[in-house]
């Protein structure tokens, strides 16, 4: 029966396909056991740094050797012949240490990339905002009787008290209301209305190509929400603004000031209106490794949009798309074969060329190029976080660290990975046209390659 259960399940999965994220749960004894109670811990050591910042990358090691092209191009080979791999591929292999193209296997040919490419837009969103920046959730007074919320594009609120060493859940709704009830009592200002303005954003809240099961996977796209849209229940809210305004709404009422009515739109207000409260989100750089470990969908069409009105573009979904090609061509990079009908790889109508991801990667590694230094470290590693957390285990384990992706008929690979011999190399491995139902054995195929090109000695 367990055995029917989980291949049922596994079935599910396959034709699905979506995104995964991994839990982890910790085992710790009972009021009810009989072994020995454990002696106290030794305290934990210090770690420097902070939590919101991520980790850093180990400099290459700039004297191991690089591997020679023809085995490169063997393990390309390879995973066409793999029999799990029934569709088309393209492999691009770079060294980390020079930038050098080592393989390019069909590099050119535009493949829908799925989450990889989250790549670009964190790439786009790091270059065009900043990785210091930080996005406001504020209150303004239009009155002695009316204040309205603010979105500023944090869609990662909490609906409680903000955790300040946490990226997701950073800033919270009822810190936000306590510091406007704070200010209003000091008025003397016992009642108000709460309106929204979150007319940050324009233009349709889902994706032309966006349907069915592909709404399982991501909010309504609005400037503000909490955790992301969800609904406690595994799927999305209808209209995570306007829950977040409510959530704020009964906040300021439990902080003691009385709210009127119920929670209204309204357009955004004058830009002269000094905020009576604010509250800020994690650093752009922890907010763009919380997209890319989580595989955050709506996170990451929210950057998008970001960058689209830091480039003066319109705040919609053709704007966020021409916002982060054109970002990624100011950087220098080949954007020749890129379309893009949405900027987090939900959609069967994006599609990108694999060497336009490594050329990504091997930019952000370029200390040139320090706002693109997150980048690398923001990817889920190889059995530790993210929806690497349970592949690439044994003696690859914190060795790989990339961008997953999975799509009913595509599947997806794109970061980096340190070799046995020491030498980091640059990788993206998109595999498109798959049978739907056969993503996952892709994504075994495609994790051999890269357990190969981590073993390699060649």
């Amino acid at each position: 029966m367990a055995r029917r259960r989980i291949a049922g399940v596994l079935a599910g999965v396959l034709v699905l396909g979506g995104y995964t994220a991994a839990d982890a749960a910790d085992v710790v004894p009972g009021v009810l056991t009989t072994d020995p109670v454990p002696a106290d811990p030794r305290p934990f050591p210090d770690i420097p740094g902070d939590g919101l910042r991520a980790p850093a990358v180990a400099g290459p090691d700039t004297e191991a050797p690089v591997p020679a092209a023809a085995a490169l191009e063997g393990m390309a080979d390879s995973l066409r012949a793999d029999h799990r791999m029934i569709g088309e591929a393209s492999v691009v292999v770079a060294d980390g240490v020079t930038g050098e193209v080592l393989l390019d296997s069909e590099g050119a040919t535009p493949r829908r990339p799925a989450s990889s490419l989250k790549v670009l837009t964190a790439a786009a969103a790091l270059a065009a905002l900043g990785p210091d920046r930080v996005l406001t959730t504020s209150v303004v007074q239009t009155g002695d009787d009316r204040v309205v919320l603010v979105a500023g594009g944090d869609v990662m609120l909490a609906a409680g008290q903000g955790d300040p060493a946490a990226v997701r859940g950073h800033a919270g709704l009822a810190d936000l209301a306590a510091a406007t009830a704070a200010e209003l009592t000091a008025q003397g200002v016992g009642e108000v209305s709460v309106s929204l303005a979150d007319g940050l954003f324009t233009g349709p809240v889902h994706a032309s190509g966006w349907s069915g099961l592909d709404l399982d996977f991501v909010m309504p796209v609005q400037p503000l929400a909490v955790d992301s849209g969800r609904d406690g229940a595994g799927g999305y809210l209808d209209d995570p603004a306007l829950e977040a305004a409510r959530t704020f709404a009964a906040a300021l009422a439990d902080a003691g000031v009385a709210v009127s009515g119920s929670v209204r739109r309204t357009p955004l207000p004058d830009d002269d209106l000094e905020p009576i409260a604010t509250v800020e989100s994690a650093p752009l750089a922890a907010v763009v490794r919380e997209a890319l470990r989580a595989s955050d969908n709506s996170v990451t069409e929210v950057l998008g949009r970001l960058v689209a009105i830091e480039r003066g573009g319109a705040a919609d979904f053709a704007g966020a798309t021409a916002a982060v090609r054109d970002q990624l061509a100011d950087l220098g990079l080949d954007v020749e074969g890129v379309t893009l009908a949405d900027t987090s790889g939900l959609s069967m109508d994006t599609s990108v060329p694999a060497r336009l991801l490594t050329d990504v990667l091997v930019a952000s590694l370029d200390p040139s190029r320090p706002e693109l230094a997150a980048l690398v470290p923001g990817l889920p590693v190889g059995n530790l976080d993210g929806t690497l957390a349970e592949r690439f285990t044994g003696d690859l384990a914190g060795r790989v660290r990339a961008k997953t992706g999975t799509l009913t008929v595509a599947s997806s690979l794109s970061g980096t990975v340190l070799t046995a011999d020491g030498r980091l190399l640059v990788f993206s491995v998109l595999t498109d046209d798959l049978p739907v139902g056969t993503t996952f054995q892709a994504r075994l195929a495609i994790d051999d390659l890269v357990r190969t090109l981590g073993a390699c000695g060649c």
